[in-house]
């Protein structure tokens, strides 16, 4: 998948997923705009990929349009900002609701409509991935604030697909399994709990991001012209399992 000549705008840049996503973007020839909260975590990654840093919360929704509009025009867009909170059903808080809310819905949202107005406006082609999670399809313990909004991550962006691919826009979800990101050693730091559901992973280990990664360069690309609208499950078959 050759991406030269190609400008792309990956949120959630700084860590984990978002930071391989646009070490492999830039090294097979794009142009990565990276936006995270940490200064810190961009100065590396610009030392590493020369990549086109931008500070910005998107917990701040006005800061995220403000941002996306200074980036465009872009070819593509990457949604993988996402954060989550732990915390029992029962004592799972409003502003714990209304901040994920924030960050792992309503900013895609935001980003996907200005990118998606600037495509519209100049007649290209493009495409979005959100990445989301299996937390979409799982009712997963102390995660009610994550599953409910990475569920409607998922649902809006089939609306987008549909509303977009007459414009020749395609939108689609990567959805992990656990990974091994500093997100996600905070949720499954507990053996007990992540050994659990390791030994339900039919191919028998936690993803990495690269895993992630690739699934999200391929929907990027003219390969997957044909795919839109899909929630893209990479779990090694956990979801087959019973």
């Amino acid at each position: 998948m050759d991406f030269a000549g190609k400008k792309v705008i990956v949120t959630g840049a700084g860590k984990g997923i978002g930071r391989v996503i646009v070490s492999m973007l830039t090294a097979r020839g794009a142009t990565v705009v990276a936006m995270t909260r940490s200064a810190e975590d961009l100065d590396s990654l610009v030392a590493e990929t020369g990549c086109i840093p931008v500070v910005v919360d998107l917990a701040d929704l006005e800061a995220a349009r403000a941002a996306i509009r200074a980036a465009l025009p872009a070819d593509y867009l990457v949604n993988n900002a996402g954060t989550t909170s732990l915390e029992p059903f029962v004592d799972t808080s409003m502003e714990t609701i209304d901040h994920l809310m924030n960050v792992n819905l309503k900013a895609p949202i935001v980003l996907a409509q200005e990118y998606a107005r600037d495509r519209i406006a100049r007649g290209e082609k493009g495409a979005i991935v959100n990445i989301s999670s299996m937390a979409a399809f799982l009712g997963v313990p102390d995660h009610t604030a994550y599953c409910a909004t990475k569920g409607a991550l998922d649902a809006a962006t089939r609306v987008m697909a549909v509303e977009l691919g007459p414009h020749g826009i395609r939108a689609n979800c990567v959805n992990p399994v656990v990974t091994m990101t500093p997100m996600g050693i905070k949720a499954w730091s507990d053996p007990v709990k992540a050994n659990a559901v390791k030994t339900r992973i039919p191919v028998g280990r936690f993803a990495e991001s690269e895993d992630h990664a690739e699934a999200t360069l391929f929907l990027l690309s003219d390969a997957a012209s044909m795919i839109n609208g899909v929630s893209l499950k990479v779990d090694g078959g956990f979801s087959i399992q019973n």
